[in-house]
């Protein structure tokens, strides 16, 4: 972007997945936007995103669910293994009502991004302040090359280590104790897994594996966090793939294999960083006509898999509250107008994301062997607060 001073009505930080279908989800309602990512190509990290009903029912909100379908084998149910002293025992995982389905993100990205205008999305602009201009209480954003951008509003999609989120006053992010490796494995004929998808536990291990097709499997694992994985060697597909094995000892030898077999470039190890949910209650997520969605609001740890999927539902109700005011504004009132539409936005997603935030760190708490104090209030807030665990796949964001 050479230009040195624009003015934008509406600004995206973050070509992510929110920002994307934040992005599309504007567009449906008519509504221009312009999306900033930092990276100089869109970002894919994660390999494969699991994506449950209340996932599915934005994504046909935005118009891309039927697309993705044909990218993804349909998984029907689920199988807990518990692994001890190298034996297995079976027992059936419930995954709730309605549609599971594991996607490629990169599938994902490249699904939003094809129903947006190729102007709308720039790479390798990085946002580094804003601030709100003295005389119009306009959001002002500076990028990295010195472009400055007046916009009317600015929605925070930059994730985990968010300046938007800084800027509007939301607490910096937590580490858990624990780390995530991800990864994706090809076979070149069928595998043997079925359509399941099989969660493997063992001490302080937990593994989750599904199929994305009949010759692609993803696979998930968390174990406790090291120093080591804090350090260089977590971007090092050989330290990734060590301790993946270290830690897998005595799980079946086709799980094994199955890690062995992964690809380098498909290996990812994470530390996980989350937004405390006591302090989504009474996070203020918007100053002046400058909101936040997805990582940026909620970072959560992927215990329970909804990351990417109340990401899409911000994008929809986010979208669908600008459209109803913004309506209003042409006829005066802008900058009220607007925030009105954004606490209602907020309003709309704070109880939904604390709930999900709540029970994800209850989930992490009683994965957590290191302390009996810690895993004990895990599995009672588990207990007490969350009676159907799996209630969370039910919520339905709404028509766009």
């Amino acid at each position: 972007m050479n230009v040195s001073e624009q003015e934008q009505d509406i600004v995206i930080v973050g070509g992510g997945i929110c920002g994307l279908a934040t992005a599309l989800a504007l567009r449906r309602k008519g509504i221009k936007s312009m999306v900033l990512e930092r990276s100089e190509t869109l970002r894919a990290a994660g390999v494969g995103i699991i994506m449950q009903p209340n996932g599915w029912r934005a994504l046909d909100q935005l118009g891309v669910a039927a697309k993705l379908r044909q990218t993804c084998t349909e998984i029907p149910s689920g199988v807990f293994i518990s692994v001890a002293e190298g034996k297995c025992r079976e027992s059936e995982l419930p995954l709730g009502k309605g549609e599971l389905r594991c996607l490629k993100r990169m599938e994902l990205m490249k699904a939003l991004t094809e129903e947006l205008p190729v102007e709308s999305v720039y790479l390798g602009c990085r946002a580094v302040s804003i601030v709100l201009d003295p005389l119009t209480s306009n959001p002002l954003l500076q990028l990295h090359d010195g472009t400055l951008i007046k916009a009317k509003i600015v929605i925070g999609c930059d994730g985990v280590n968010s300046i938007i989120s800084k800027f509007v006053g939301v607490n910096s992010p937590k580490l858990f104790s624990r780390c995530a490796t991800r990864g994706f494995t090809y076979y070149e004929g069928a595998h043997s897994f079925g359509d399941k998808f099989r969660f493997y536990s063992s001490n302080d291990v937990t593994l989750g594996q599904l199929p994305v097709t009949d010759k692609l499997v993803y696979w998930f694992l968390t174990r406790v966090l090291t120093s080591q994985d804090l350090s260089d060697a977590r971007k090092d597909p050989t330290y990734i793939t060590k301790a993946s094995l270290e830690a897998i000892k005595g799980f079946p030898e086709e799980i094994v294999e199955l890690v062995k077999n992964t690809e380098p470039k498909a290996l990812y190890l994470t530390e996980l960083r989350y937004r405390a949910p006591w302090d989504l209650v009474r996070a203020k997520f918007r100053k002046g006509t400058v909101v936040v969605a997805g990582d940026a609001m909620h970072a959560m740890c992927p215990f329970i898999s909804q990351g990417g999927g109340a990401s899409l539902e911000d994008a929809v109700v986010l979208a669908r509250c600008l459209s109803e005011k913004l309506k209003q504004a042409t006829e005066g009132g802008g900058n009220r107008l607007v925030e009105e539409a954004l606490d209602e936005y907020v309003r709309e997603r704070r109880m939904r994301v604390f709930w999900l935030s709540l029970q994800t760190y209850f989930v992490g708490l009683a994965q957590d062997n290191t302390s009996k104090v810690k895993k004990a209030l895990g599995i009672a807030g588990l207990i007490l607060v969350f009676g159907d665990q799996r209630s969370h796949t039910d919520y339905d964001c709404g028509r766009l």
